[in-house]
């Protein structure tokens, strides 16, 4: 039985890895600026939603919060992200992005709550709303959150996460608009009910974001398949893989966001260890390449087990048999 973990895959040098910090420090702190942009247009929006009465602009604050907040997340968790594997971890810090994500999801959810519940209550008791103001910091919103995706869109050709952030800001952008068309509506017809169906709208817009979100990361804290791998096919792009005869007890699943674990055992006709080191290379490569794997680790067997699944349904995943009693074990 030989075994073979994920190979680090070494850093760019010379120019190329100055090139590479120098692009990453740049995306930082075009998402710093990004932030504080929104985060002044999430006060005054809030501040004005209040004096004009505006749900539906106090919506749209909340809706810029909700990315303000999304990236201060994937810009703090990416911080602690960097930091060294230790004993405790071995995994690192990369989940920190994902605990960070539910509890703003949940706050998140619960100000959408409110917001629809004092947009019924509006229209149930109609009040009057200052149009004006309303389609005055709209139209800041928007001019906001188009700058903010001005400042991104060279960024997020390199990184997915400024590229999900730069949809979202230009998803804001229309929003603002539509606050906008609301507060003009109000202004020429005084027709207040349209405040609470445009606070609905927004909500809406959150809670299914929300939704997304939380989704994905309940999955990865529950150690899921990723979505969009069939681990079938992995199995049998492998099983194809010349000197492959058989994979079995595979577990598959997201270190973090943007890094994916695998783990499988691989049979093999008895052989010289020099040469389960090439097959070792090509199955690694094969992961990576169609599947987007980077963390594989491979158990190398000569006999196959029986009965034996694809899944590893116990704890042990060979014939192994522990010599301690069956009580657990408490290790200090």
């Amino acid at each position: 039985m030989h075994q073979h973990d994920a190979l680090p895959h070494p850093e760019p040098a010379g120019l190329r890895g100055n090139h590479h910090h120098h692009a990453e420090d740049l995306a930082g702190r075009h998402l710093i600026i990004v932030m504080v942009l929104n985060l002044a247009i999430v006060v005054v929006q809030a501040i004005g939603g209040i004096m004009a009465a505006s749900v539906a602009l106090i919506s749209d604050a909340v809706h810029n919060l909700s990315d303000v907040s999304s990236l201060l997340i994937a810009y703090v968790a990416d911080r602690i992200g960097r930091r060294e594997i230790c004993a405790a971890n071995t995994f690192g810090y990369k989940r920190a992005e994902i605990l960070a994500a539910v509890i703003n999801v949940t706050l998140l959810l619960i100000i959408s709550a409110f917001i629809v519940y004092k947009g019924y209550e509006r229209l149930l008791h109609p009040q009057p709303v200052e149009g004006m103001i309303v389609a005055g910091l709209a139209l800041v919103g928007f001019a906001a959150n188009a700058g903010s995706v001005l400042i991104l869109r060279h960024d997020a050709k390199d990184n997915l996460n400024i590229k999900g952030a730069l949809y979202h800001l230009a998803t804001d952008a229309l929003t603002s608009l539509g606050v906008l068309v609301a507060g003009l509506v109000i202004v020429l017809s005084g027709w207040y009910p349209i405040d609470s169906l445009i606070s609905f709208v927004i909500a809406l817009l959150i809670i299914k974001s929300c939704w997304d979100i939380m989704k994905e990361a309940v999955n990865i804290l529950m150690n899921g398949t990723p979505y969009g791998l069939d681990v079938h096919k992995i199995k049998e792009e492998l099983e194809g893989i010349e000197g492959v005869e058989d994979i079995h007890h595979v577990h598959v699943w997201n270190v973090s966001s943007r890094s994916i674990a695998f783990a499988c055992h691989v049979i093999v006709d008895d052989q010289m260890l020099s040469q389960v080191d090439k097959l070792a290379q090509r199955v690694r490569e094969k992961l990576f390449c169609d599947f987007g794997i980077d963390h594989p680790t491979l158990q190398f067997e000569t006999r196959k087990y029986e009965d034996v699944g694809i899944y590893c349904q116990g704890i042990f995943c060979s014939d192994m048999s522990c010599p301690l009693p069956s009580k657990a074990v408490s290790h200090k």
